[in-house]
């Protein structure tokens, strides 16, 4: 599961290191996170909050790409739950031109809106 959250940076922090997160209407930093199906975290990547969940997912597996180098391709591929603020072809298609056999060891799942019911509850 990969999610991002937009917190505010202390005052003392420069103006270089944050940004405006619109959909939080926050000033501060972004923080990009991917647990695994137990709940420990495999990746965390920091931008500003400006940044798009998109682009800081793309960038956290960039530099994280060994991990799925190292899988071997007779494994199940692995399967990275995402909420509707994503785009999982563009960033299928950005990961492909990095590593292009990516394809092989991943598949993105957006997670079911919840209903007004379920929301209720």
């Amino acid at each position: 599961m990969v999610d991002s959250q937009a917190v505010k940076n202390t005052c003392l922090a420069s103006h270089q290191s944050k940004g405006f997160c619109f959909y939080k209407a926050t000033h501060g930093i972004k923080r990009h996170l991917a647990v695994g199906s137990l709940g420990f975290p495999l990746f965390t990547y920091c931008t500003k909050a400006n940044i798009s969940d998109d682009v800081g997912l793309i960038e956290m597996f960039k530099q994280h790409l060994d991990y799925f180098r190292d899988k071997p391709l007779d494994m199940p591929k692995t399967t990275i739950l995402l909420d509707n603020g994503y785009h999982s072809e563009r960033i299928r298609k950005e990961l492909e031109k990095v590593y292009p056999e990516i394809r092989d060891k991943i598949q993105f799942e957006l997670s079911p809106k919840p209903s007004k019911q379920e929301k209720l509850a």
